[in-house]
C-alpha cells in the first residue's frame, strides 16, 4: 500500500478527544502551554460535554470542535480537521515530555516507522509502577496472545495512554479509527498501520492519570484491561464498553 513520505520539520497537531473533562483540561492546557518547540495547534474535539470543557479549551486558546461522541469518531473528526502533517493523540489527563514535539518529527523522519508513541507511568498520589510495567508488557504480550499471526507480522498494540502519533496522510489513507469503536479503538489502528511499517513505543515518558486505578483497585483495574482485551481479541465489541466504564 502507498504511503506518505517520512518529514521531519513538518507541524504537529494536537487532538485531544474529550468527554466531560473539565477537571482535566485545565492542568492539561498549563502543561501544554510549555512544549517547547510548540505544537501548531491543539484542537479539542468535543463529545457531548455536559460541562465546562469546551469553554476550557477556547479559554486556553485551543481549537474546538464537536462531533458525536465516541472516541473513535472522535478521533477521526480531529484527524480530518487538523492542518498538519503530523498527529498526536492526547488524553486529557495525560502529560507527553516537553520536547514531545521535537521527539515526533523525529520518530516520523524514519519513514520505515509508521505508528509510534510514548511510553506511560501511571500516576497520581503515587506512581504505579506495577500497572504501568504490565501496560509496558502487553504492548507486546497482547497481540502475541490474542493475535499471533498479526505479532509475527510486526503487529504491537499501542492504548490511548501511550499518546500515540502518526502521519495524517497515512491515517486517511488508513481509513482512520473504526467509527463505531467506544474502547480499544487504538487497537483496531495499530492492526491498520503495520500494513504500512513499524509500530514503536519511543522510550520517553509520557505520564497519564492513576484515577481508573484509585477509582477500582490495582487488581480489578489490572483484571479488567486484560478482559478488555480479550472481549476486542475474539470480537465482542458489544461488551467493551459495558466492562470499561468511564471515571471522571
Amino acid at each position: 500500500m502507498a504511503r506518505a513520505a517520512g518529514v521531519t520539520t513538518a507541524g504537529v497537531s494536537i487532538v485531544v478527544p474529550v468527554l466531560n473533562e473539565a477537571a482535566a483540561i485545565p492542568a492539561l492546557a498549563e502543561h501544554l502551554a510549555t512544549l517547547d518547540p510548540s505544537p501548531a495547534e491543539i484542537i479539542l474535539v468535543d463529545g457531548g460535554s455536559e460541562d465546562d470543557s469546551i469553554a476550557l479549551a477556547k479559554a486556553a486558546g485551543w481549537r474546538v470542535i464537536s462531533t458525536q461522541r465516541g472516541r473513535a469518531r472522535q478521533i477521526n473528526a480531529g484527524v480530518e480537521a487538523a492542518s498538519s502533517p503530523l498527529i498526536c493523540v492526547v488524553h486529557a489527563d495525560s502529560f507527553p515530555p516537553q520536547d514531545m514535539v521535537a521527539v515526533i518529527r523525529h520518530t516520523l523522519g524514519d519513514p520505515k516507522t509508521a505508528l509510534a508513541s510514548f511510553t506511560p507511568l501511571i500516576t497520581g498520589e503515587k506512581t504505579r509502577w506495577l500497572t504501568s510495567a504490565h501496560n509496558y508488557a502487553k504492548t507486546w504480550y497482547a497481540p502475541l496472545v490474542t493475535r499471533p499471526h498479526l505479532f509475527l507480522r510486526g503487529v504491537r498494540l499501542l492504548f490511548g495512554d501511550h499518546a500515540m502519533f502518526f502521519r495524517r496522510a497515512d491515517f486517511l489513507i488508513l481509513g482512520g479509527c473504526t467509527p463505531g469503536d467506544m474502547v480499544m479503538e487504538e487497537a483496531d489502528l495499530c492492526v491498520k498501520f503495520a500494513k504500512l511499517g513499524r509500530i514503536r513505543m519511543v522510550p520517553r515518558i509520557v505520564r497519564t492519570s492513576d484515577r481508573r486505578i484509585a477509582a477500582w483497585g490495582p487488581l480489578k483495574a489490572n483484571w479488567i484491561y486484560f478482559k478488555v482485551g480479550i472481549l476486542w481479541a475474539i470480537g465482542q465489541r458489544s461488551r467493551m464498553e459495558r466492562d470499561y466504564p468511564d471515571i471522571r
